[in-house]
C-alpha cells in the first residue's frame, strides 16, 4: 500500500500510526498539497491528503474512510475503534472533538502563516482560536476523568491516536500561540503516546511532543 501525504498533517499521521500498530507495511510518499498537488490528483481528484493507494490501484480518500478500511483488514479483535456500544460512541465523540480542534487550528495556520498580513481578519482568527481551545478543554476534561489507562478504557483506541496527533500538531505547528496552552492531563496522555515507536517513527520535523506537558 502507498500512503500519500506529509506527516505534518494530523490526518495523514493518524493513518500512518494506525498502520504501524497493525503491522501493515506501506510506502510513504511525502507529497505536499502545495508543490505536489498535480501528482496527488493522479490518485485523488481533490488533490487532498491522506490518500491510501491499495495494491490493486484503488485509492481511498479521507482519513476516516481509510481508518474504517484498516479496521476491517485488522479484524474486530485488533480494531483500534471499538466495534459497538458505549465505548464506540465515546471514541467517536472524542475523535470528532479532536478533529474539530485540528480543523480550527489549521484555519489559524492558514490565516496567520500563508495569508498576507494586510489581508488577515483578526476576529476570524480569534473565533477559530476560541473554538479550538473549547475542543481541547473538552479533551482535557476527558483525560482528567478517564477511568482507565487511556481515553476509553484500558486499551489504546483511535480516540487516543487522533487526539495525540491533533494535540502534537497544534502544540508544535506554526501560527499557533503555544503560550495559550494549558492542558496538563491531555499533554501527559499525549507524551505517553508519542514515546511509543509507532508514533515516533512518523513525525514531522517541527513536532515537539511533550513541550507543553
Amino acid at each position: 500500500m502507498i500512503l500519500i501525504g506529509m506527516f505534518d498533517s494530523a490526518f495523514v499521521r493518524r493513518v500512518a500510526i494506525s498502520m504501524n500498530f497493525y503491522g501493515m507495511v506501506f510506502e510513504h510518499r511525502n507529497w505536499s498539497v502545495g508543490p505536489d498537488f498535480e501528482k496527488i490528483r493522479q490518485y485523488n481528484p481533490l488533490g487532498r491528503v491522506p490518500t491510501l493507494v491499495l495494491p490493486d490501484g484503488e485509492a481511498l480518500i479521507e482519513s476516516s474512510a481509510i481508518l474504517d478500511y484498516l479496521d476491517e483488514l485488522a479484524g474486530p479483535e485488533r480494531a483500534l475503534l471499538p466495534p459497538a456500544g458505549k465505548d464506540r460512541r465515546a471514541a467517536l465523540r472524542l475523535m470528532s472533538i479532536a478533529i474539530g480542534a485540528a480543523e480550527k487550528g489549521v484555519l489559524q495556520i492558514y490565516e496567520t502563516v500563508f495569508r498576507p498580513a494586510e489581508k488577515r481578519h483578526q476576529p476570524w482568527v480569534d473565533r477559530c482560536s476560541s473554538q479550538m481551545h473549547a475542543a481541547l478543554a473538552e479533551l482535557e476534561r476527558s483525560a482528567a476523568s478517564r477511568s482507565g489507562d487511556w481515553l476509553v478504557g484500558h486499551r489504546m483506541t483511535q480516540a487516543d491516536i487522533t487526539a495525540t496527533c491533533v494535540y502534537t500538531l497544534l502544540a508544535g505547528g506554526p501560527g499557533i500561540d503555544r503560550r495559550t496552552f494549558s492542558y496538563p492531563k491531555l499533554a501527559s496522555l499525549v507524551a505517553r503516546g508519542e514515546a511509543l515507536p509507532e508514533f515516533s517513527s512518523v513525525r514531522a520535523a517541527f513536532f515537539s511532543p511533550g513541550a507543553n506537558a
